[in-house]
């Protein structure tokens, strides 16, 4: 195996991945160095396995799905985006499809489908990969030229490419070397924090264990967010409460609006249309029978109360439980356990067209190693592959 290449990269996630492959195609020899036994070991979880590959959205709409970092990808997108991404793997052969919100998925449902097709094109183009070779240290020779050295090899490069990931999931690998290199060259890094994370609440919610609702709205503060919401058993999840937690502190209270499409006084009138029946078997006919149930006994209503024998209080205080059920949040899941690192090495290090460091030439930043954090829906994964492209050809 030879030791000097034009381009290296550390780590093989989908932005070392497509930045290996933007090297290549552009004729430098490229080596992706990675820990693991397999590329992707983060990107084959991501989308409960099927791999939420990017977002069909609008450039407004993929900005607005990156609350921390968006304005920095101008540049980024303006040389590859989404669209390039769809197109990417339909050249190579994988087939999208999209789902709600924008989402686009494999057709195949299998997140290895999109791995199978990154790791065939870096073959194609001839890019040297190095597996179960974790860097212990890099550093820079006295030509300019950087030295990385594994356990057992030590290799050089003229260019370097930093696409470690951020802290979250470190079974995966993801253990912040990245930010470790980027303060070796003292270059800036953020406070790393928990981003896109479950959220611990003390709300008697084991009733509703398990339960998945469809496009709820969460409101806290000035933010409303609508999307699909999981009772679990430490609190909440799903896309809705992994969006909130971005701006979430400990002691905070959201309020869940049950039933986004209709207002209080729709609510009512359909109460009051159906009210020789139950008042269970009425709000059955607009919510899952068990957030019913839940809903009216929390209200301190009998199952079986008809709706005609409701005092105006009693429908009410009903109406507000579905319209503005509030949740004490207690906190959010650690940073092991989220889903991305909100942190990293600070934006104003780095050069937004090219992803280089401002102060050291040929150093190269790409993905989630940045302090860029997106939101579920497809969005960190088309910055780690936009970047990690940039990052390749410049």
């Amino acid at each position: 195996m030879k030791t000097n290449y034009d381009t290296i990269i550390i780590g093989g996630g989908p932005s070392g991945m497509m930045a290996a492959i933007a090297s290549s195609f552009y004729g430098r020899q490229t080596l992706l160095l990675d820990k693991n036994k397999k590329l992707g070991k983060k990107l084959a979880m991501t989308g409960g396995g099927r791999c939420n590959v990017t977002n069909n959205g609008t450039l407004e709409d993929i900005l607005a799905g990156i609350p921390h970092g968006g304005k920095f990808l101008y540049s980024t997108f303006a040389q590859f985006d989404n669209h390039d991404i769809i197109q990417f793997f339909q050249d190579n052969g994988t087939k999208l499809k999209e789902e709600d919100h924008g989402r686009m998925f494999p057709v195949t449902d299998r997140s290895q489908t999109i791995i199978a097709t990154l790791q065939a094109k870096m073959t194609e183009l001839g890019v040297t990969i190095a597996t179960q070779s974790e860097v212990i240290s890099t550093t820079k020779t006295v030509d300019g030229h950087f030295l990385i050295k594994t356990a057992d090899k030590s290799f050089t490069c003229r260019k370097l490419i930093v696409t470690t990931g951020g802290k979250s999931y470190p079974s995966t690998g993801s253990t912040g070397y990245g930010h470790e290199i980027a303060r070796h060259f003292n270059l800036k890094v953020t406070p790393l924090k928990p981003a896109e994370s479950p959220l611990t609440t003390d709300f008697p919610h084991k009733q509703l264990q398990g339960i998945s609702l469809r496009e709820i709205v969460i409101h806290i503060g000035k933010h409303e967010i609508k999307h699909d919401l999981l009772f679990t058993h430490f609190g909440l999840s799903g896309p809705a409460a992994l969006r909130v937690s971005t701006f979430v502190q400990p002691g905070d209270v959201i309020t869940i609006d049950f039933l986004p499409e209709i207002s209080t006084d729709e609510l009512t009138r359909a109460i009051h249309d159906l009210r020789d029946k139950s008042i269970k078997n009425v709000l059955k006919t607009l919510l899952q029978e068990r957030v019913a149930e839940f809903l009216i006994i929390d209200a301190g209503i009998k199952l079986e109360t008809k709706a005609k024998q409701l005092s105006e209080k009693q429908l009410k205080l009903l109406s507000e439980k579905i319209k503005e059920l509030p949740i004490k949040v207690t906190g959010t899941m650690s940073l092991a356990k989220s889903f991305v690192t909100a942190g990293g090495v600070d934006l104003a290090e780095i050069k937004p067209k090219t992803l280089m460091s401002k102060t050291i030439d040929n150093l190269y930043f790409a993905g989630e190693v940045l302090d860029i954090n997106a939101h579920t829906g497809g969005f960190n994964i088309t910055y780690a592959l936009a970047t990690g492209w940039v990052a390749g050809i410049n």
